[in-house]
């Protein structure tokens, strides 16, 4: 009989910020029971990934084992860590535990995704939850919104500590404080494996306090001459209810601004965790108040097109238009990779007059994750055998093992789809594992493989011709082939508009095909796209993309 192992196995979250995903498993070698803790995405850019909705990770190597997942567990329920459940959850149809508020927005995003949510089961903190050869716990952390947790996952071989995202904040507003009792006690069970989130360990200084903001959010929204608007994750409950209680001390009415923040809101109230949320107005009656009694809250903090801020900073949004003398504020950190977005949307308020303010200052946003001092206060009350760095892109995983290392600590890296066997007393890598990409594109979901995206991306870079061409029965040209250009420049050295340019050239070119050219659709279409593209890199310098379609008359 071959030995039995613990495994661990990122799919996603490990060598990059979002999209988290991570296997472990327990049991012969090949033949493990599998758990699956967080199922997230990450978010398009305009460059890679261009009128992609959502990117969630690629669980085809958990898919072609899914009779051994029992169970997959969220930690908390951030985008990154909860939304691919909408679109994936069927291909892996195993149950899915969280606590009160985390299951409540796990549900709503499987009814967004069109599946039934009746495999969702709330948990309660510390109640154990059986799952093949696992026995796994939520234990109350503090984060950046209610009910976050990790994860105590108990096994044959030694139990394992999965942080989830965390900080350690004794007042978080919203949500338990940090315990250290609790997680001291965890560490006396002794831990053969803490996996560790590692966002924030270039951060040198103390995490501070959400409670910290308060005095200055009060402030500032007091003090702003004008209409104020502030944007945040709206996943980022406490900070809601931190600005909206500082306008209020502040002698302003809060506006919110976009479904994200009205969901999440809603799902926080309605779980009995946002019970001192001052009343809010709607877009139509913030119209008809004094501006410097006013205190919108909108989605957007990344920059995103369609959100509220981006909308708002175009021009009149449900109403409200920004104009000089109003002020807008980022209470966020730019996500990397994010920073030209939101850089044209600083650029189209500061085009208005509108006076933007950022965490440039520290001011006005607080991390919802452990800085390195409180990484390295985490590592000292778990005291585990061995720390895995997880959520951060390489350099972060990199930079945390040689922390590990140089305070004692066995550790590895291991970016997505690398399995590491935690059975001995260091983690060795097993295997390695294909991982990528799943693009969300409106309702289709599909590999980064498949060739969509590059497509795209070729037709934003090189432009697109159509060229048709009609054939009698005999094979014989019906006049002229005609180009229909899109994404091109309307004229180049000759100074003629380009379809006539290349409807001329194909008119020479094709009364020089012979029978053997014309009777053969393949021929045809490779001969006319070769000229097609020459004459237009003569003419403008381009080698655009070219679909050919050559009609034939029946015989």
């Amino acid at each position: 009989m071959k030995p039995e192992r613990l495994i661990y196995l990122p799919l996603g979250g490990a060598g990059e910020v979002g999209m988290n995903a991570y296997v472990y498993g327990y049991g012969p070698k090949g033949k493990e029971r599998l758990i699956l803790v967080d199922l997230g995405v990450t978010f398009p850019d305009m460059d890679g990934s261009p009128g992609v909705d959502l990117i969630l990770p690629d669980i085809a190597w958990l898919e072609e084992r899914r009779d051994r997942l029992d169970a997959i567990f969220v930690t908390h329920a951030h985008e990154d860590h909860v939304t691919a459940l909408g679109q994936l959850w069927s291909r892996l149809k195993a149950p899915v535990y969280a606590r009160n508020f985390t299951a409540r927005i796990a549900k709503k995003k499987m009814q967004e995704g069109g599946q039934s949510f009746d495999s969702v089961q709330t948990a309660k903190p510390r109640d154990p939850i059986e799952a093949g050869p696992f026995t796994v716990q939520f234990l109350p952390i503090s984060h950046s919104l209610p009910e976050a947790s990790a994860m105590l996952i108990e096994t044959p071989a030694g139990r394992i500590l999965h942080t989830g995202d965390f900080k350690i904040d004794l007042s978080p507003g919203v949500g338990e404080p940090f315990d250290e009792k609790l997680y001291r006690e965890i560490g006396d069970l002794g831990i053969k494996a803490l996996v560790c989130d590692s966002t924030n360990i270039f951060n040198t200084h103390q995490g501070r306090s959400e409670s910290t903001l308060a005095e200055p959010l009060q402030r500032l929204f007091a003090e702003a001459p004008g209409l104020m608007v502030a944007t945040t994750f709206a996943s980022n409950v406490a900070r809601l209810r931190t600005m909206a209680q500082a306008a209020r001390d502040a002698g302003r009415s809060v506006c919110l601004m976009g479904r994200a923040m009205h969901n999440m809101v809603r799902t926080a109230t309605e779980a009995g965790l946002l019970h001192d949320f001052p009343t809010t107005v709607t877009p139509e009656e913030a119209g008809d108040m004094p501006r410097e009694n006013l205190l919108i809250i909108s989605t957007g903090s990344q920059g995103e097109r369609r959100a509220a801020s981006a909308q708002l900073a175009r021009g009149t949004y449900m109403g409200i238009d920004l104009k000089e003398g109003d002020t807008f504020l980022f209470s966020s950190m730019t996500i990397p990779g994010n920073e030209r977005s939101v850089l044209r949307v600083v650029n189209d308020l500061s085009e208005r007059g509108v006076e933007v303010l950022d965490n440039s200052g520290g001011l006005y946003h607080v991390s919802g994750h452990a800085n390195r001092p409180d990484l390295e206060r985490m590592h000292d009350l778990v005291r585990p055998a061995m720390i895995i760095p997880m959520h951060g892109e390489h350099r972060h995983l990199r930079k945390h093992a040689k922390l590990a290392a140089a305070r004692g600590f066995a550790s590895a890296i291991a970016p997505n789809g690398t399995m590491l066997d935690l059975t001995g007393d260091t983690p060795v890598v097993a295997e390695y594992v294909e991982t990528g990409r799943l693009y969300l594109d409106g309702t289709a979901v599909y590999g980064a493989l498949d060739g969509v995206v590059r497509e795209r991306i070729k037709l934003a870079l090189n432009g697109h011709v159509m060229v048709t061409l009609l054939l009698d029965e005999d094979d014989r040209p019906m006049g002229d082939a005609w180009a229909d250009c899109q994404g091109l420049a309307p004229q180049g050295r000759s100074r003629r508009a380009l379809d006539e340019v290349l409807e001329d050239e194909l008119a020479d070119v094709i009364e020089r095909f012979d029978r053997k050219v014309l009777g053969n659709d393949d021929k045809l279409t490779e001969a006319i796209r070769r000229a097609v593209r020459t004459c237009c890199l003569d003419e403008i310098g381009k080698k655009p993309e070219v679909t050919v379609v050559v009609s034939r008359l029946a015989e």
